[in-house]
């Protein structure tokens, strides 16, 4: 059975003192109020990673994960961080191939292949992100788009870290503009999604993969989205900066 997620992305938001607050709110409103086994993933600015993670050893429910890493394994890379670097401080996961990534630092398939690597090599769980833009859309090659990512960016694994990688689709025209794509637009991408998985890895590897999605989601379409029969969870970008609103969505699993 497949892995109920919602992951929290924090961007390059908060200081440190706002940070803390606000994932020791995350943390007591997770572990009083949700219910299931649904996972929590608060990825912060990664000079917060080590200490929100020290925090988290005392919840179930929560872990901390980072928002991105260098493909090294060490050298001179000014400003990089590598993923044993993340893997030391206590993370558990990546985000990798975020769009802001793809758009404003001209991260490709390729490089992010070789950071999916870097990942499961030191232990870590990847979330990994495809999607399209507006454009893209409205040329229909979204699919062949979407079908790229994938088999450029982490159909080289083998079955095994395959199963290790969970994946989060986010239309790039539905992040921060209050634009959010219907229930039955998000689930015809996800289930497209899974049928590539299936048709490369098969029906169990397929069935048991973890899709987000990621796009606009928020305390008043969660439950909705969530009810999708190939959606697993969100990757939450604003609302995961009030702690009221993010628990509302680890809650709407609830109510399913």
């Amino acid at each position: 059975m497949r892995k109920k997620i919602v992951a929290g992305n924090w961007k390059m938001n908060m200081d440190y003192t706002s940070g803390m607050t606000l994932f020791s709110e995350v943390i007591n409103m997770v572990n009083d109020e949700a219910r299931g086994d649904q996972e929590v993933i608060v990825c912060p600015p990664s000079l917060f990673v080590y200490s929100l993670a020290q925090l988290a050893k005392g919840s179930s429910k929560v872990s901390v994960g980072a928002q991105n890493c260098h493909q090294a394994d060490s050298g001179a890379f000014t400003g990089e961080i590598s993923a044993s670097q993340v893997k030391s401080v206590g993370a558990e996961y990546v985000i990798l191939g975020h769009s802001e990534r793809r758009q404003y630092f001209g991260e490709n398939n390729e490089l992010l292949a070789q950071k999916t690597d870097a990942v499961l090599k030191n232990g870590l769980r990847p979330i990994f992100c495809i999607g399209e833009t507006l454009e893209e859309r409205n040329q229909n090659v979204h699919f062949q788009l979407i079908k790229e990512q994938l088999e450029q960016g982490v159909f080289h694994l083998a079955e095994a870290d395959f199963a290790k990688v969970v994946l989060a689709y986010e239309p790039v025209w539905a992040i921060g503009t209050g634009v959010t794509a219907s229930p039955e637009q998000a689930q015809e991408i996800h289930a497209f999604i899974r049928k590539e998985i299936e048709a490369k890895y098969g029906v169990e590897v397929a069935e048991n993969t973890t899709i987000l999605y990621g796009g606009s989601c928020n305390p008043k379409n969660a439950a909705e989205l969530f009810s999708q029969a190939d959606i697993d969870g969100g990757l939450i970008g604003g609302a995961s900066l009030k702690s009221r609103d993010f628990t509302d969505i680890v809650k709407a699993f609830n109510i399913q």
